[in-house]
């Protein structure tokens, strides 16, 4: 019987949970913790960390669903999409895991159990394949679960080998195949499932974590073996649904009807066509998914990335013969779907298909422009005798204006052209270097096991909700990252405790300082850390004495930082809730840093916030201040807290358990930092700046209490001091300075016609200058103290005066030199102004360019103006 991809994931899930897996909520796709992966690309990423050791869960067995991202890296499905059955830039991948627990007789029992049992497949319609040298694989699937021989397929370490990385936890795995039936065309001997005829379709992948891979290679086996396994969503959909095409599913139907309906254009219809279609439909799901977990267009990292699948989305759309923006639409669709699961993608529904639509605006703007640039580029390029349009032209109209190689070879065919393909590589290579190193990954890599070791025998209790003081045992002791049994005065160490009052950085509030004293010695703690979940790491100097594991201590947070921090953080609360009455729910959280001495918000929004704007947030955070709402903590699940309106933060990381802060009905949110009892402690909130950081994304900084009472009285000070220097009373400031701006304003144009009237006289003898060639006026001029604007009015007022002609005006200033180029109208197709003037500005150390009629550059080489001044009458023909 055919299953909706709703009730296969469900069924899938159920089934774990009800063997003991604890069903485990989808991670964001930007990895939390893992800077080698710009995206998640695989169900076991999240527990990646788990299976290293290095974070202890209160579960050992687990099933999800998880959002995953193949677009860059070896996994880079992007060319792809659209074209073949199975390929996406995201899919869902369903996995179960043992973290020690249960290895590969239950592992391979589950999985026969599920899809005969459950599912329905029919044994006869798969088969299996098992790493060549793992008899105990082979065995299970045979003696165990009844397959022949036949349908055991031995494969080598390239195909069922699997392995974490170089070194680490690697082991074998078993895949089990749908079987489609061997073509007539099939070419090989032996159709195993890694022949490409067709036949096979991978869809669960059943990896034996049992060894641990050193440097040299060698393989011992772990002390726990795991298991990690995952399947493709979309392919069990297409099995289980009777289609051979991922695209023909309910998964990815939905979605082309919509593009279909928008578009006019009817899949089947056209090839080409129906490429686009399904494009479309990937790629908006793709869209929808990574702006949800807080991706946003920009020119670098993930945000790159994001930008090129949007561009290539619209521009599929272009080839359907759609001029207006329509992709948002198709998200919306894909919101649809995916939001009975991901109900975040719901609740940011408005603020995701606004987000891609003002994109899709951008590029549609930008295409036309970048076709002008190509044809211009051609032109050159034809003039020169050139037949390959060069590589960086070809790159710059891709990274800028979007266009995919092909779009620009498609064009050059009607001209005779190709495109300089290596050219264009070396440019791509390039761009990836720069992104490489823009983009920031998401953590250290890898989490130093020291802590994971620690963590395995001792983790800490927090209990600095209630208290700043606390009697607690020293468990462990670090000096330069390595345990040791004690440290003496003057050692930097860290330390951890059985439980702790000192509140561990995480959620944007800084780590605790303060005081650990213990029978010998003291500690002077400078820092809190949580480098693995429940471990609280106190960072410090050991100030007086000698401190030993297993002595009794005394715990103290620096109480007066923790006020301040505790003002500053409940203020960002306020500050949030503020935002979203004031510019709507599509301003969210993007980040936040909550210190003793100020407080930073960043939060989604596409233009800067008017001064009235600022003026009323600031006015409703300081008037919930004042009504000194209580707050009201709660502890409850996630589902159910966000059922009551708690805000979910993007990057944050959540689990089954959740503490919920409240002050009043305003504000609501996941919060497990420390806060204000009431509003009114917060005392003041006062806004610093407000700036913009990364396109669609502003920062707000403020600070609070005391420290924001005292910014205003400096403020008040400068104030008097202005006003005292120009010896008037406060009041009258204002006025004061703006009478003396005008002042400034009229001395600044008496300057500027005195300059023009001296230039005025010299028109005549500038204008003697020019040279006739072929009909055209040519007049090159150096001049000294001219400005950018003044230089642009003589320009045109030479153009006027000589009728047909090319101007050419170099200034120096200094040691800044200024060029201008303009053409009239009538010569631009024998003379254009952007090219001359990228040549001329080259010669004087400077660099710039224009439009045909008209060009400005500029340079910091004076010795070079002659020579540019010589070129000019080169390109021009003069003599």
């Amino acid at each position: 019987m055919s299953k909706s991809a709703r009730e296969i994931r469900e069924d899938f899930l159920e089934f774990f949970e009800e063997r003991g897996h604890r069903r485990v909520k989808s991670a964001s796709v930007v990895p939390e913790s893992d800077p080698t992966l710009m995206f998640v690309n695989a169900g076991m990423v999240p527990f990646k960390r788990t299976f290293l050791g290095e974070e202890v869960r209160n579960y050992n067995r687990a099933t999800s669903s998880q959002k995953c991202i193949r677009v860059s890296g070896k996994h880079n499905d992007l060319e792809n999409v659209g074209r073949t059955p199975r390929h996406h830039t995201f899919f869902e991948m369903l996995g179960n895991f043992s973290f020690g627990d249960y290895f590969k007789a239950e592992a391979i029992g589950f999985s026969w159990e599920l899809l005969i049992g459950k599912m329905g497949l029919r044994e006869e319609q798969l088969a299996v394949s098992v790493f060549e040298e793992d008899d105990e694989a082979f065995n299970l699937w045979r003696d165990e679960m009844g397959l022949p021989e036949s349908k055991i397929y031995r494969l080598d370490e390239k195909e069922n080998f699997w392995s974490m990385g170089d070194t680490g936890p690697c082991g074998p795995c078993s895949e089990i195949h749908f079987d489609f039936g061997r073509p007539e065309n099939c070419p090989s001997a032996v159709c195993d499932p890694s022949c490409e005829c067709g036949r096979w379709l991978e869809i669960w992948n059943l990896v034996f974590m049992q060894f641990n891979r050193d440097a040299s290679g060698r393989m011992e086996p772990l002390p726990r073996p795991s298991i990690d396994t995952g399947g493709g969503l979309e392919r069990w959909a297409a099995v289980l649904q009777g289609v051979r095409n991922n695209y023909d599913t309910d998964l990815f139907m939905p979605l082309i009807h919509r593009a279909q309906d928008i578009s006019g254009v009817t899949l089947g219809d056209d090839v080409d066509k129906d490429v686009s279609l399904r494009v479309v439909a990937d790629h908006a799901r793709t869209l929808a998914v990574m702006i949800g977990d807080g991706v946003l267009p920009s020119n670098a990292g993930r945000g790159y990335v994001l930008r090129r699948i949007l561009r290539r989305g619209a521009r599929h759309g272009v080839l359907l013969g759609l001029e207006e923006p329509f992709l948002y639409q198709v998200a919306d669709a894909a919101i649809d779907e995916l939001g009975d699961v991901y109900s975040d993608l719901v609740e940011r529904r408005t603020y995701i298909t606004d987000r891609i639509r003002r994109d899709e605006e951008r590029f549609l703007s930008t295409l036309s422009k970048g076709l002008a640039l190509l044809e211009e580029e051609i032109q050159q390029a034809e003039s020169e005798g050139l037949e390959q349009l060069p590589g960086e032209t070809a790159f710059r109209l891709y990274d800028t204006y979007g266009f995919p190689l092909d779009l620009t070879a498609d064009i050059l065919v009607s001209h005779s052209m190709s495109v300089d393909q290596k050219g264009f590589d070396r440019a791509m290579q390039g761009q990836r270097d720069r992104a490489r190193a823009a983009w920031v990954g998401s953590g250290d890599e890898g989490v130093s096991q020291v802590y994971g070791r620690i963590a395995a025998d001792c983790t800490t209790q927090f209990n600095g909700h209630e208290r700043l003081d606390a009697a607690s045992r020293l468990t462990a002791l670090l000096r330069d990252g390595q345990p040791v049994d004690s440290a003496e005065s003057g050692d930097r160490v860290e330390v951890v405790f059985e439980e702790t009052p000192f509140y561990a950085e995480s959620g944007g509030q800084v780590g605790d300082r303060g005081r650990i004293e213990t029978p010998t010695g003291v500690i002077s703690v400078e820092d809190t850390q949580k480098p693995v979940d429940g471990l609280f790491v106190h960072r410090g100097v050991v100030s007086e004495g000698e401190v030993s594991v297993g002595s009794e201590a005394q715990l103290h947070v620096d109480e007066d930082l923790r006020a301040a921090t505790i003002r500053n953080h409940s203020g960002t609360h306020l500050l949030h809730a503020a935002l979203r009455e004031v510019l709507g729910p599509q301003a969210m959280q993007k980040g936040s840093l909550v210190g003793p001495d100020r407080l930073r918000f960043d939060f989604t929004h596409d233009a800067p916030l008017s001064e009235a704007e600022l003026k009323l947030i600031e006015y409703r955070v300081n008037g919930w201040i004042e009504e000194n709402w209580p707050r009201a903590t709660r502890l409850m699940s996630y589902d159910e807290a966000v059922a009551a309106g708690a805000m979910a933060i993007f990057e944050e990381k959540y689990g089954d358990e959740v503490r919920v802060v409240s002050f009043g009905e305003r504000s609501t949110e996941l919060c497990g930092g420390v806060h204000a009892d009431a509003t009114g402690d917060i005392g003041l909130l006062k806004v610093l700046s407000e700036t913009g950081i990364a396109a669609g994304v502003r920062r707000i900084e403020a600070l609070t209490g005391m420290g924001a009472l005292e910014h205003i009285r400096q403020q008040e000070a400068l104030a008097q001091s202005a006003a005292s220097l120009l010896k008037v009373p406060l009041a009258e400031l204002p006025a004061r300075i703006e009478r003396l701006l005008e002042e400034r304003r009229d001395l600044e144009r008496q300057l500027e016609q005195a300059q023009a009237a001296q230039l005025g006289a010299n028109v005549g003898d500038l204008l003697s200058g020019a040279e006739d060639v072929d009909g055209a006026k040519i007049l090159g001029v150096r001049l000294d103290e001219v400005d950018a604007k003044a230089m642009r009015g003589m320009v045109d007022d030479f153009r006027n005066r000589l009728g047909p002609s090319v101007v050419c005006l170099i200034s120096q200033s200094g040691e800044k030199v200024l060029l201008a180029v303009g053409v009239t109208s009538d010569l631009t197709d024998r003379f254009k102004a952007g090219q001359m003037i990228r040549e001329l500005a080259g010669l004087v150390g400077g660099g710039g360019g224009g439009r045909p009629d008209f060009a400005q550059a500029g340079g910091s080489n004076p010795s070079g103006i002659d020579a540019a001044l010589a070129r000019f009458r080169e390109l021009c023909g003069g003599s």
